[in-house]
């Protein structure tokens, strides 16, 4: 790839991706139940060799990856970067165990992941969260353990999930350095949880932990270092949720060019208007620098560059509140027939709004994106 474009065979495989989303996942996502996880996409997603991608690609392949799915099939995309999201702290920080028994798993399609980070009191403050890991030494899972006590809150894939990679505090210090990362399947004792009905169709809900036991066999890393291992996790997928947006905000797009070319109004058709043609501009112009900037963002990442975590607070800003605004001006200029249950635009705009605020709200990347700014400025 080069500053500006995708090479040939990139662009091919995007547009492979399109037509297998839209040919074989949708109509499995259209037999889903709002909410719910969809266990048999999962399956095709694993069958299509699609999760693995999820563990062996480089950043910049997995935008590419959920940019294409969102494209036609939204379902698709975001089961898929759930997977991701839930197993790859296991991947990255698991023991050997702990990658054996859940990631052929995962990769496959048979076990749900989950990302259980959020709470009641501590979204966007990932390092505030006070799930309590208490030590007990005579119990937990295998002895010598601990117990974790509190609630997670609007976490993807709960209650369904099969495991969750779990953040709590372990006491080792103030702050992120307290906290330990678990992975805790779902049928421990004491470990419950709900459906929450959310604007987004995809499922999310709450987990209870009364006493839940765990081990040191179940740590994903070292004691007191999990809020690292949920931020590297999360410098990967920032600018992938860019290139979910940036699916997002194309499919609108084209949509919107399709319909307003065709369009009849005042003798001619709607792109005759000045007003909806730069309205259409506009939004391909901003659509097109949120996508330079995500496979930027992502190239960055393939390369160990060291400003990762502005490039990638940089690409999820601007792509997910592109899409919002992209997705708003294609309801505006289709009128009444986007907000018809069912309509593509209907559906995108009801799937474009959580974006800005998952994974670190849009409030929260212009705090990493001035706090590394003003860090490289040298001190006077």
């Amino acid at each position: 790839m080069t500053g500006f474009a995708l090479g040939v065979d990139q662009e091919e495989w995007c547009g492979q991706l399109r037509a297998l989303a839209v040919q074989r996942l949708r109509p499995l996502a259209e037999k889903g139940e709002p909410g719910r996880v969809n266990r048999p996409l999962l399956a095709a997603l694993g069958e299509l060799g699609l999760l693995e991608r999820v563990f062996t690609s480089g950043a910049l392949e997995l935008c590419l990856l959920r940019e294409s799915l969102a494209y036609g099939c939204t379902e698709a995309e975001t089961a898929l970067a759930l997977q991701g999201l839930g197993a790859y702290p296991v991947l990255r920080a698991g023991s050997e165990e702990q990658r054996e028994r859940w990631l052929p798993q995962v990769r496959a399609g048979r076990a749900v992941a989950a990302f259980a980070l959020s709470e009641p009191g501590a979204g966007s403050d990932a390092a505030a969260l006070a799930l309590a890991a208490t030590p007990d030494p005579d119990g937990g899972a295998g002895g010598g353990g601990w117990r974790l006590s509190g609630e997670k809150c609007w976490i993807s894939n709960a209650p369904e999930a099969d495991f969750y990679t779990v953040f709590a505090r372990t006491g080792e210090g103030p702050g992120a350095k307290g906290v330990s990362a678990f992975l805790v399947p779902a049928d421990r004792p004491g470990l419950s949880g709900a459906p929450l009905d959310m604007l987004s169709p995809h499922p999310i809900g709450s987990l209870a932990f009364d006493g839940v036991p765990v081990g040191p066999g179940d740590l994903l890393g070292e004691p007191g270092r999990g809020f690292r291992v949920a931020m590297d996790t999360l410098n990967l997928f920032r600018p992938s949720v860019g290139a979910f947006a940036v699916g997002m905000a194309r499919a609108a797009l084209d949509a919107t060019l399709a319909y307003t070319a065709d369009r009849p109004a005042f003798g001619g058709t709607l792109s005759d208007l000045q007003a909806v043609a730069h309205r259409v501009a506009e939004m391909a112009t901003r659509t097109e620098a949120a996508r330079l900037l995500v496979y930027a963002a992502a190239g960055a990442y393939d390369r160990g560059a060291g400003d990762v975590p502005r490039r990638a607070a940089m690409a999820k800003l601007l792509a997910t509140e592109t899409a919002q605004y992209v997705v708003d001006h294609a309801v505006q200029l289709h009128g009444a027939v986007a907000l018809q249950r069912g309509h593509l635009l209907e559906h995108l705009y009801r799937e474009v709004r959580a974006p800005r605020i998952y994974e670190g709200a849009s409030e929260v990347q212009r705090t990493i994106i001035a706090k590394e700014l003003y860090g490289a400025v040298a001190p006077r």
